[in-house]
């Protein structure tokens, strides 16, 4: 009996000199998970303000390049021969696509730099004003845009405008040879296990000319494009920002499509933000401003 009982003692202490060791391990793992958020927040925060600040400092020099590019060409443009018509062009060209990249990374990192707390958001109204931003693509290209019953949610409205109107800019944009584009925009609640209040699935559906969806992770990413900058203009950034807006609101972005086939755009957010979370975000977008 007394053989045993030592027996269970020692099994015991044993496990107990394991349950020490993992609890070591688990705490040197904490502190290491600690430290790499810590990392990576600070990486994010050079980050953002890296592109703020370069995007600042590009705009002057390139506001002296467009200025004097565009007196050469009223003043001297008749006089210089083709081959310097033709250099003179493409320095304009060039120029005006630097200013739309600029303006393109700054609308990236104000993502973040000059967030707003969250409050209710009328998507109807968002999408309508979104699209008013849009007249002159939609009248251009003859779309047809509808627009069905979208939900109330507690949202950024500045961040779900630009969210709105990049969406149906690029099904604007990418719309076939042969066909106007048709662009409906619609919702559905859904049920979610982390969200009382359920989340919002917003659908921007195109007849556009699509995409493989093996390029999905690709689109999303900054200045990444799938076709020439002569065929679709553009610098690449507008879905990167969608995403970026999204994943700050607690949400996902996906997409549906096949290579001409159309595409739809899934956002999926909560119908209400965590409170806590809200606040936090709130604080640290007035932060900034005040360090700035």
């Amino acid at each position: 009996m007394t053989g045993q009982l030592n027996d269970l003692i020692a099994a015991l202490e044993g496990q107990v000199t394991d349950l020490r060791a993992a609890e070591n391990r688990l705490r040197e793992y904490a502190w290491q998970l600690e430290q790499i958020n810590r990392e990576l927040e600070r990486s994010n925060a050079e980050l953002q303000d890296f592109a703020y600040v370069a995007s600042h400092d590009l705009q002057e020099p390139l506001r002296k390049i467009q200025t004097f590019g565009s007196r050469l060409e009223t003043r001297y443009g008749a006089a210089l021969d083709d081959r310097g018509q033709d250099y003179l062009a493409r320095m304009i060209s060039a120029a005006a696509r630097m200013q739309a990249l600029i303006e393109d990374l700054l609308a990236f990192s104000r993502v973040t730099t000059r967030a707003q707390p969250f409050e209710m958001v009328d998507l109807n109204r968002t999408a309508a004003d979104a699209l008013r931003n849009l007249e002159t693509a939609v009248t251009q290209t003859n779309a047809q845009i509808e627009l069905d019953d979208l939900p109330a949610i507690e949202a950024d409205s500045t961040q779900m405008q630009q969210l709105f109107q990049n969406l149906l800019g690029n099904a604007i944009k990418f719309h076939k040879e042969d066909a106007p584009p048709q662009v409906r925009v619609y919702s559905q609640l859904r049920p979610s296990a982390g969200q009382t209040c359920g989340e919002w699935q917003i659908f921007v559906e195109d007849n556009g000319i699509g995409l493989d969806e093996k390029y999905v992770d690709r689109i999303f990413d900054v200045f990444q494009r799938l076709h020439p900058r002569t065929r679709y203009p553009g610098s690449g950034v507008g879905l990167a920002i969608c995403r970026k807006i999204v994943e700050r609101h607690h949400g996902r972005l996906a997409v549906r499509s096949q290579p001409g086939e159309g595409a739809t755009f899934i956002v999926t957010l909560p119908a209400s933000q965590p409170k806590n979370e809200s606040a936090d975000d709130a604080d640290s977008a007035d932060l900034y401003r005040i360090t700035r």
